[in-house]
């Protein structure tokens, strides 16, 4: 029997973004029977598990536990990590994130912090709770869902880039350490899918007093970056079930899995360039016209 722990900030990203289509599929033999998959699916409140429950009434609701856990509260992780038969994870999927856009200036301390609280340190948080036994048993998969937002800057995303660049330095790091231990660390590099990820972002609104107090230059920037990622969402979200059935399957089914795995192919261009210009200059010109000239050049045709 093998232990899968699928963990998130709260009920919302762990039923939307993994654990609920995760399930869904997993039940759609995805897994060999021999295989005895156990799923550990946590949520910060327990009260709205029924949705869960609810998607795999017709499944195996012997082999699903779900656990109470917020990862920005290290002794609920102590607390969850406890629950876990025979104290073993073989698989363990570190899926919460949260979204901050807007111009830096209208940031609070608090909102920034929550960022870094999520992405990072909760991150950190549940990584602490199982890797001591995965490198006693020389076995084990992390499974990090990441972004291509943590492998080159974003234009009203700095604090959220800064938190997803903080995470692939921590993996990366660990992935050299943790080949001594057979132990595997894969980013999930997604791009744009389509969950409630848009609806909970935390962003700066266009009517928000603080925005309506800046520059006129970087207000019409903003707008246009809005617009960009409607454009960007309607032609390049991928589904969540085909990321979680394609990409999420593959690191997990992997005799060694790779370092990263990415979801779509759309920003590769920019990726490449971003690793090929040393002095960083070419890609940061590149992703000014990919953002704002494009917006440009579609107004002028309208």
């Amino acid at each position: 029997m093998k232990n899968l722990l699928a963990c998130g900030k709260n009920e919302k990203y762990v039923l939307e973004k993994w654990t609920l289509e995760k399930v869904k599929v997993s039940r759609r033999s995805k897994f060999p029977e021999e295989n005895h998959i156990f799923f550990y699916a946590t949520m910060r409140n327990l009260g709205k598990k029924e949705r869960l429950l609810e998607s795999v009434r017709d499944g195996h609701m012997d082999t699903l536990e779900i656990l109470q856990m917020d990862v920005t509260d290290e002794q609920s992780v102590v607390s969850a990590a406890q629950k876990i038969k025979e104290q073993k994870v073989d698989v363990l999927v570190c899926n919460a994130g949260v979204g901050l856009m807007g111009p830096l200036e209208c940031h609070s301390y608090q909102n920034m912090k929550t960022i870094f609280d999520v992405n990072f340190f909760g991150t950190i948080s549940t990584i602490q709770a199982f890797l001591p036994g995965m490198k006693h048993r020389k076995s084990g998969k992390i499974i990090i869902s990441s972004s291509v937002g943590g492998l080159q800057g974003v234009p009203f995303n700095a604090v959220y880039c800064a938190s997803k660049f903080a995470v692939e330095g921590l993996c990366e790091s660990l992935a050299i350490v943790l080949q001594h231990f057979n132990v595997h660390i894969s980013l999930i590099e997604c791009g744009p899918v389509n969950t409630n990820f848009l609806q909970n972002l935390q962003r700066t609104d266009p009517d928000d007093r603080r925005l309506q107090e800046m520059d006129l230059e970087t207000r019409a920037l903003y707008q246009q970056y809005l617009q960009h990622c409607q454009t960007i969402f309607r032609d390049a979200a991928q589904d969540t079930e085909d990321i979680l059935q394609q990409v999420f399957m593959e690191a997990i089914k992997a005799p060694s899995p790779a370092l990263r795995y990415f979801t779509t192919q759309f920003f590769m261009p920019l990726t490449k360039l971003k690793l090929e210009s040393t002095n960083g200059s070419d890609y940061v010109k590149a992703m000014h016209t990919f953002v704002f000239s494009s917006n440009q050049k579609r107004d002028d045709k309208a």
